[in-house]
């Protein structure tokens, strides 16, 4: 019955182990989505606002298109040591886990299972060099498709190719 036990626990710390490598490859994946921004305001305005909000946000612009009214900025992304950090916790608390039920498995080889805590710091160091790229934000100005405009009859809609992240912050601080 103790055998059955341990296997079954086995199998679920293999499970575990299969699901933190996932969380971990996926720290440094990039989230890239569009936002389409509607305003009552000059189109070309409200691009060179978004432009000034990005580079005081440590973007600078690579490309500028007159035709299709689009700007591309790039900005170095930093890795974050809070989340290095807890990734290695992570990954320490998983290894430990799979040494323990390895050990109980196998007493006499104990000891080694132990030293699969060392590969730890390896999460954190896979996020770290991962992380730390360049990001790009594209802004167009895109037709006004829509039927009810303000009274004023200007609207501008700019789309806005950027970092989940980066659009969630846009959508906290950036005023109009």
């Amino acid at each position: 019955m103790t055998d059955t036990v341990l296997y079954s626990t086995l199998l679920l710390t293999l499970l575990m182990i299969v699901g933190l490598v996932f969380f971990i490859r996926a720290s440094t994946k990039d989230r890239i989505e569009t936002l389409m921004l509607t305003r009552p305001a000059d189109p070309l305005a409200l691009l060179q606002d978004l432009t000034a909000y990005f580079e005081a946000r440590a973007y600078a612009v690579i490309a500028a298109e007159a035709e299709p009214q689009r700007i591309t900025l790039r900005g170095r992304v930093r890795p974050s040591l809070f989340l290095a950090g807890f990734l290695t916790l992570l990954a320490a608390v998983g290894a430990l886990c799979f040494a323990l039920v390895l050990a109980n498995l196998w007493p006499a080889h104990s000891a080694i299972f132990l030293g699969l805590l060392a590969l730890s710091p390896g999460a954190g160091w896979f996020y770290w060099h991962g992380a730390d790229r360049d990001e790009e934000i594209r802004l167009e100005v895109r037709p006004d498709a829509a039927i009810d405009s303000p009274p004023d009859g200007v609207l501008a809609k700019v789309a806005i190719t950027a970092h989940r992240d980066e659009l969630i912050a846009l959508n906290q601080g950036f005023d109009r």
